[in-house]
């Protein structure tokens, strides 16, 4: 990957990259956001924007920790592919023989756990209610696996893409039998510490922290943009190693860029070799493996847990990163990544800085399309 030069992006790129995210703001009814952009040949732009809530005017600074969401799924993968290198687990072996409380899952393999190509359900849709009414109450990974097995099973193994948080809970339950450790602490030792990701770790935000809100539905149905909830104290344990973790913008970036190039295991190239459409009807330029989606040249992750949206993609040729959070997750999991990808459409057109090259290779959209898909999923309408 080409080093980063060490420079701001230019001013009228940064004027479009705020616009964007700004768009973005308005239309989920975000207070706040943090945003991230490195093009390696051009600059990098980093920044907190807006306030922590519609009530509360203290600046969002760009330091702000944050749930990084699905971001998880890439890291409990990354365990997943390190400890099958090192001989510890086989990619191929069965969920059951780690998590012996499953029996009728013997079909099913940890790769396919780790692809969401398992066919098991999803347990946030019908747990979320409870984890607004009850924040701090903490849930056991089995517990929320049992949500999702409870939905059925949809595809024969291996057969299709479908999203299933509770895929990715069993994941970590059989990687803490295998590798006998918590966690949290395969995510430190396997991810964490050889990335130098100061700010992240499957635990709650401790330092400078990001609100996170909730706009609720009002009298009429519609979500009240104007007072939303402080859901910052939700627990991790809603998300353990499906959406636990929490991060900062650089880190995020950085994890990004990790993902994208292979970093932690350089000598497996097969992770995203056969990927799968990453939904019904998806263009072809849009698929899912490796607990990761690809779309187009970029690889990464969005997604929201109760306070935040989040996504972060990047190029493994060209370096071109974008990592972003919003402050409420009303508006659901989508707009990350159409935000991401403007944001990305937008910084692959900046201009080189003097004595570097342009990559000539492009994205398959143009950032007007995305900012028109953000829009057309806004849940709270501009200020008149």
């Amino acid at each position: 990957m080409p080093a980063q030069t060490d420079a701001a992006l230019p001013e009228d790129t940064v004027e479009q990259l705020q616009d964007a995210v700004t768009h973005a703001m308005t239309a989920t009814g975000s207070s706040g956001a943090i945003v991230g952009v490195w093009a390696p040949w051009s600059g990098s732009w980093v920044a907190g924007l807006g306030t922590q809530s519609p009530t509360d005017d203290a600046e969002v600074t760009a330091d702000m920790q944050f749930r990084a969401a699905r971001v998880t799924r890439a890291m409990i993968c990354d365990v997943l592919y390190v400890a099958a290198a090192e001989g510890k687990v086989k990619l191929n072996d069965s969920v059951t023989t780690w998590v012996t409380s499953v029996p009728a899952l013997t079909d099913i393999t940890l790769e396919q756990l780790c692809d969401s190509t398992s066919g098991i359900g999803s347990y946030a849709a019908h747990l979320t209610p409870l984890w607004l009414s009850n924040p701090t109450r903490t849930w056991n990974p089995r517990e929320l696996a049992s949500f999702g097995l409870g939905a059925g099973r949809s595809i024969e193994p291996g057969a299709a893409y479908r999203d299933s948080d509770a895929g990715y809970v069993l994941l970590g339950l059989a990687l803490e039998s295998a590798l006998g450790k918590p966690a949290a602490q395969l995510i430190e030792e396997y991810v964490v510490e050889p990335l130098d990701l100061d700010a992240t770790g499957l635990v709650a935000p401790s330092e400078s922290v990001l609100m996170g809100l909730y706009a609720p539905p009002g009298e009429d149905g519609k979500p009240n943009c104007a007072e939303p909830l402080d859901v910052s104290d939700v627990s991790i344990t809603t998300g353990f190693t499906d959406s636990g973790v929490s991060s900062d913008i650089d880190d995020l970036g950085r994890y990004a860029q990790a993902l994208a190039t292979g970093a932690l295991h350089p000598d497996r190239d097969d992770r995203f070799a056969d990927p799968l459409p990453a939904a019904s009807g998806a263009p072809s330029w849009y698929t899912a493996a490796g607990g990761a989606l690809q779309a187009g040249s970029l690889v990464g992750q969005f997604g929201a847990v109760p306070g935040y949206i989040t996504a972060a993609f990047s190029d493994p040729v060209s370096g071109l990163t974008v990592a972003v959070v919003l402050n409420d997750s009303a508006a659901g999991a989508s707009i990350g990544a159409y935000l991401a990808w403007e944001l990305a459409a937008i910084a692959s057109k900046a201009p080189a800085a003097a004595g570097q090259t342009a990559p000539e290779a492009g994205l398959p959209w143009t950032p007007q399309q995305y900012h028109g898909r953000v829009a057309e999923n806004a849940i709270c309408a501009p200020a008149a």
